[in-house]
């Protein structure tokens, strides 16, 4: 954060200090959990639905945070104001418009917002210092959060921005006033929450709309709505995918061992990407970034380095974990219709190459709405058209049941349901050196822990 007082915090956000002095010069970063502060941060004590934050002011103050923003009063060094959220959201505000030089990008979409995030990030780094979320904060609690780690030298700061309801990106925009909008595409993600995919879209462009004059709309090409965003909007605009018409495009792609290698073609030439990132929806992820970038003037060969050399760094996104000869793509954190199905189509290549069986254990995609049945079955019915060997369903039958036995028959796919995570456990004895897992689901149904059960069973087993 950019250095203050006490004081002028107090005076920013509306409060008063309490138990310090108001010329307290201070450049404390905010935490929300006291077990992460330390010396250099301040204590956010948020009264929520099930924890209230005051109780651990005393254990955020022992671990080194300076001072803590409350609703209550507190014996230790803090703010006192009467809305702690209102309060960190105008100090974010008034720190990102000192913050004259800093760059900031705004990022949303139905998918790949972290990995393109992530993406930008190692990109951007080779220019100077980016700050960019390590987890996903992307709503009215992390866009506020991340905005107050940015400080002088911060040159660009990357800021997913997700919704569930109309206006929700637009109040984040206000909040960190991006130069830059990065759209990815409108899917089905949230279904339930908006209704239909023109709502999502809707809601999505809203980050476009807040762009200034001057901004650039940077827009994926894999929807019919994405590219009209910036439609009668005095703004620049760029298209990302891999049409010819793209001005950021994708060229002569090739899979090898589950990765996509492609020529990135941008107005300042071609240069060739090896991706290390698995699977051939992370194109346009990679696309997204190398677009964002190339209007921010890094060279494409830059550009082109960076994303062959960018590794996984958010937790459960494809992650890769090789042990005794099985090969476990753990995908767990979220799951939508075109997720799920840009991850068997990348099971379903890597199995061919290593020449293994392919399982898919798939837990339920959440917040579909009313067409949830129907694209769990669409999903199930994908399963059995592309050849994967073994579906898994954990939690629900929809992905069976839409499967009929003229399919079954066609296909070799045999088809597994249990109730439990425990249950499907006992999958593991029939794995074989060679195989590849993926296991995918909402971040609700917690496969994540499946993933660590499944592999100590093999190891076990092994």
């Amino acid at each position: 954060m950019i250095e203050m007082t006490l004081g002028q915090i107090a005076k920013v956000v509306g409060g008063r200090v309490i138990n310090s002095l108001d010329s307290r010069v201070t450049s404390a970063v905010p935490v929300i959990d006291s077990r992460k502060a330390k010396e250099g941060t301040f204590f956010v004590a948020f009264d929520g639905n099930n924890n209230d934050g005051h109780e651990f002011i005393n254990n955020a103050i022992l671990n080194g945070a300076e001072f803590a923003l409350v609703s209550k009063e507190t014996q230790h060094p803090a703010i006192l104001v009467s809305n702690v959220l209102e309060s960190l959201t105008a100090l974010a505000i008034h720190v990102r418009n000192q913050l004259t030089s800093l760059t900031v990008i705004g990022v949303t979409g139905s998918q790949g917002k972290t990995t393109t995030k992530d993406l930008l990030k190692h990109i951007l780094s080779t220019q100077g210092e980016v700050v960019a979320p390590e987890a996903s904060l992307n709503n009215e609690i992390g866009v506020p959060l991340l905005l107050l780690k940015c400080d002088l030298n911060s040159k660009y700061c990357v800021v997913e921005m997700g919704a569930r309801h109309q206006g929700d990106i637009a109040y984040l925009a206000n909040i960190a006033k991006p130069s830059i909008g990065l759209v990815l595409c409108v899917g089905k993600a949230h279904l339930g929450e908006f209704g239909s995919r023109e709502v999502i879209a809707a809601t999505k462009s809203e980050l476009i709309q807040s762009l200034p004059k001057n901004g650039f709309a940077i827009l994926g090409s894999y929807d019919e709505l994405t590219p009209h965003m910036a439609d009668n909007l005095e703004i620049n605009r760029v298209i990302f995918g891999e049409k010819s018409t793209c001005q950021v495009r994708a060229a002569d792609i090739e899979v090898r061992e589950g990765r996509a290698h492609f020529d990135l073609v941008t107005r300042d030439g071609r240069a060739p990407v090896s991706l290390q990132l698995l699977g051939l929806h992370q194109i346009s992820n990679a696309l997204g970034a190398a677009a964002v970038s190339t209007v921010l003037g890094v060279p494409l060969e830059v550009i082109a380095a960076a994303l062959s050399t960018a590794e996984v760094s958010s937790k459960w996104r494809m992650e890769i974990i090789e042990k005794d000869d099985l090969l476990l793509i753990n995908d767990s954190y979220n799951a939508n219709p075109e997720s799920m199905a840009a991850a068997l189509r990348t099971l379903a290549l890597i199995a061919q190459e290593r020449g293994g069986l392919s399982w898919a254990f798939l837990g339920k995609m959440h917040e579909l709405g009313a067409s949830s049945t129907a694209e769990h079955q669409e999903i199930g019915r994908l399963v059995t058209e592309i050849g994967i060997d073994h579906l898994v369903s954990v939690g629900t039958e929809d992905y069976l049941s839409g499967i009929t036995q003229d399919e079954l028959a066609e296909g070799e796919t045999q088809l597994h349901y249990f109730s439990t995570r425990d249950e499907a456990l006992s999958m593991v004895e029939n794995f074989t050196k060679g195989d590849v897992v993926l296991v995918k689901a909402s971040r609700a149904e917690e496969l994540n822990l499946l993933t660590d059960s499944l592999l100590n069973l093999w190891a076990g087993a092994e």
